[in-house]
């Protein structure tokens, strides 16, 4: 009896707990520590970026929340202009608009052909750059040097292959699409797919360097032990092993592809043929800056950044899983 009283006295107080002199009480710590934490100095050096990000991300994306609620348009600073209030109104538009389902038929196109693409051939390219010895620095440069290279100059030479007379119908010959690859309503679209992959891969093979790095050695020794095959050894181990930046990867290609803007302006004179390259990027753009109907555009990019999410969130559930304890 004895020594289950000392057991229980002499237990250490509760985490989060300070035992109150002269009793067995305890209290929280102040409101203060508790949102700041114990160490209030790194808000300090977090206070830029985090600045950065109210006033370059949320800010902007409120206030495109309260534009798409209202007739808004830009006017003058100072001036008093009248924004009436339509309530959902410009959803409602969104969701009846051809134009813009159309938009969003053609975004999810490209997702479905750049996003697996993006994956595959990253990670697949990734784990030869890291198995080979020589030319190991110039290959990755290559493959890095379209990733940092202006898009108006790759373009240039996109349009230059693959144009109605371009160096590919005309290796092609009668075996050439009519009408050609980006003036073709079934083709611009994984045409533009293509190019965007191509020119992002760069990118994604570094993350993947990096992740591979993390990937120990003993277990492809292992698995070589056990027999396994180079195919069975990428399945079993770099695959797994990977999983982290995979879902980092896919992530930023669905980001960056559903912010689809610069190729379909550039390479199909702004969304042709049709209207089947058109991006709602695109569509934000004309409605919102040639047009002048900024909360209409609003309410477009609200619907964007909530399918992304959505998106995100489904990548992140099913292919992301949760750490194991």
């Amino acid at each position: 009896m004895s020594t289950s009283v000392r057991g229980t006295a002499g237990a250490p107080p509760a985490a989060g707990t300070t035992p109150a002199a002269g009793s067995g009480r305890t209290h929280r710590p102040p409101l203060i520590q508790r949102i700041l934490g114990t160490n209030p100095l790194g808000w300090l050096f977090s206070a830029p970026y985090l600045v950065f990000v109210i006033a370059i991300f949320a800010f902007p994306l409120c206030f495109a929340v309260y534009m798409s609620f209202f007739d808004y348009f830009f006017a003058a600073p100072g001036a008093n202009v009248d924004r009436p209030f339509v309530g959902f109104d410009n959803y409602i538009q969104a969701f009846t608009d051809p134009q813009v389902l159309q938009s969003f038929v053609n975004v999810g196109i490209f997702l479905i052909i750049n996003v697996p693409l993006t994956v595959i051939l990253s990670l697949l390219l990734a784990s030869g750059l890291n198995s080979i010895v020589r030319f190991r620095t110039f290959l990755r440069v290559s493959y890095y040097v379209p990733y940092v290279t202006a898009s108006v100059a790759t373009i240039a030479v996109w349009l230059f292959l693959f144009g109605q007379n371009g160096l590919v119908n005309q290796i092609l010959g009668p075996l050439a699409p009519s009408p050609s690859w980006l003036s073709n309503p079934a083709l611009a679209m994984p045409s533009i797919a293509i190019y965007v992959t191509w020119k992002g891969l760069g990118f994604y093979i570094l993350l993947y360097l990096a992740a591979l790095q993390n990937v120990p050695t003993e277990l492809y020794e292992s698995a070589a032990t056990d027999g396994a095959g180079k195919i069975r050894q990428f399945m079993s181990v770099t695959v797994p092993g990977v999983r982290p930046a995979t879902v980092l990867v896919l992530l930023l290609a669905t980001i960056t592809g559903a912010n689809l803007f610069t190729e379909p302006y550039l390479l199909t004179g702004g969304g042709g043929p049709e209207g089947r390259s058109a991006s709602p990027v695109l569509l934000i753009y004309q409605q919102g800056i040639q047009q002048g109907h900024p909360g209409y555009a609003s309410a477009i990019g609200v619907i964007l950044v909530i399918g992304v999410l959505i998106i995100g969130w489904l990548q992140n559930r099913f292919v992301g899983g949760r750490n194991e304890s």
